[in-house]
């Protein structure tokens, strides 16, 4: 008989118990592997990310690889990939594939076991999804998730500045898109029990626009350091929701490598914060 798998929630709860509620995200762009004098190949992406998770992977609770670098590489960096995956898993952290994917049918379901499914090579913990062609259009990365232990985290109000007109629009009722997103995902919540739908909400707005304080799964909260975000303005701006949220850094932790550890430092520095 197959066990039932621990839901994400559940695991991502004890790990930030564990270690503290931080995420941190791998971003190996042209300008850190440089920074860390290697070479913009595969092997500086592989020595990078690898490296990282080396320094860094037992003190932290999730860790998310932003897929866009990996595969400007093609095939072989996708590989490499599928190994920092599973080097995350092995250091006894949590693994958000940022891919920010959304289709209909066919096609998502096919996102949908790449990213979540048992025995896809590049299966995460779980992934980001874009609802921007309905919170509905998800479905397949919904139920496999719920089904599998997994977790999805869908846009909701991102920290980029471009994303502020379509996502704080008002429709008919007066909703924000936002705020449609944050109700359907949290109806789906509801639906299951099982809280293994996150929102992204971006922690650069002093005014989100939208309401988290009813959402019962975890809230990714990227823009912390490099787009202006603080760990202070996280508590100001979530309130009551700020037990549910995950603070997201990628440059301000990745900028003090390769040296192990300044890159432990600036985590211990982050957390305290």
């Amino acid at each position: 008989m197959t066990a039932t798998p621990t839901p994400f929630r559940q695991r991502l709860d004890r790990l930030t118990t564990a270690r503290g509620a931080l995420c941190v995200g791998i971003d190996p762009h042209p300008p850190l592997l440089a920074q860390w004098r290697l070479t913009d190949d595969v092997d500086g992406l592989e020595r990078f990310a690898r490296g990282l998770i080396e320094a860094i992977g037992d003190k932290v609770a999730v860790f998310k690889p932003q897929v866009a670098f990996f595969e400007s590489y093609g095939a072989a960096g996708v590989a490499v990939l599928e190994r920092v995956l599973a080097d995350i898993r092995d250091a006894g952290a949590l693994a958000i594939a940022d891919a920010k994917r959304g289709d209909i049918g066919s096609t998502m379901a096919g996102y949908a076991r790449a990213w979540l499914s048992d025995e896809s090579p590049l299966h995460a913990d779980a992934v980001t999804l874009s609802p921007f062609l309905g919170v509905e259009s998800l479905r397949p990365a919904l139920d496999l998730a719920a089904a599998t232990g997994r977790g999805v985290y869908v846009l909701c109000r991102t920290s980029n500045p471009e994303g502020h007109a379509l996502q704080l629009s008002t429709d008919g009722d007066g909703r924000t898109v936002s705020q449609r997103v944050i109700d359907e995902t949290q109806a789906e919540n509801a639906r299951t029990g099982l809280d293994h739908v996150g929102l992204v909400i971006g922690a650069t707005h002093a005014d989100l626009g939208c309401d988290p304080g009813a959402v019962t799964g975890s809230i990714l909260a990227p823009g912390i350091g490099a787009q202006g975000g603080t760990m202070a303005g996280v508590r100001a701006a979530f309130g009551a929701a700020l037990a549910r949220v995950l603070p997201s850094v990628s440059r301000d932790v990745l900028s003090a490598g390769p040296d192990a550890a300044a890159l432990a430092d600036r985590v211990e520095r982050l957390l305290a914060a």
